[in-house]
């Protein structure tokens, strides 16, 4: 019984093992190539599919350069103020975080980083289950010390959900507003940044009360944020 107990855990352990090969690999593959789809582009398609089987994401690449200063400094103020000083966690954020959700008694923040949010949309779900934060965080951690704070934003806001279908900075910036996303305004960009945290909602509520309190927010924020360059 025991013998067997022990081969049990070294099974799982080399699964376990395995499975961060994997992600290693890929981290280290999108170092220098563009990701062409994610674990949540992959969910939003499966989930439009299931009403419209020929559906089709709207997502198109752009490069760092192609991508407005304006979105790039809205998107640092709405997210991750912090975010080219941690190394993947801020844990003032989350301290903040833990605090506002016991106080509210409810989860109404995350504290998640940048480099956080990107690890959890290129290859895990929306779930909230210990074993996924933990695997988050060994993502984060791959990401932080192999890809410059550059690649890590061009890469963000490249492929994070703007709509239902629509991902990335280039078809969110022609689907709202009808220009590329390297001509985006700071209101533009301000609002685009504030849509961030619920994306299918906002498609279709774009004058929120909410949405437009945080778009002010942001605006104001974003002349205080430095960007990779």
């Amino acid at each position: 019984m025991l013998r067997w107990i022990w081969r049990s855990l070294l099974l799982l352990a080399a699964l376990f093992l395995l499975l961060q090969l994997w992600f290693l690999g890929h981290v280290l593959w999108w170092n220098t190539f563009d990701p062409a789809s994610t674990a949540f582009m992959e969910a939003g398609l499966a989930r439009l599919q299931e009403k419209r089987p020929d559906a089709e994401l709207r997502y198109r690449w752009v490069d760092y350069n192609r991508v407005s200063i304006h979105l790039k400094r809205a998107v640092i103020a709405a997210e991750d103020s912090r975010f080219l000083e941690h190394e993947g966690f801020d844990w003032d954020g989350i301290e903040k975080a833990v605090q506002k959700n016991l106080k509210k008694g409810r989860i109404v923040a995350g504290g998640s980083t940048i480099s956080q949010q990107l690890a959890k949309n290129l290859f895990l779900s929306a779930s909230r289950s210990p074993f996924r934060k933990i695997q988050e965080a060994i993502i984060t951690v791959m990401i932080e010390n192999i890809w410059s704070k550059r690649r890590i934003l061009e890469v963000y806001v490249n492929v994070i959900e703007w709509g239902n279908g629509l991902y990335g900075a280039e078809a969110a910036s022609r689907r709202y507003f009808r220009v590329s996303a390297a001509s985006l305004s700071p209101g533009q960009a301000a609002q685009l940044a504030a849509m961030i945290p619920n994306p299918r909602y906002y498609e279709t509520h774009r004058n929120a009360r909410g949405l437009l309190k945080r778009q002010a927010i942001i605006a104001a924020r974003m002349g205080q944020v430095p960007v990779p360059r």
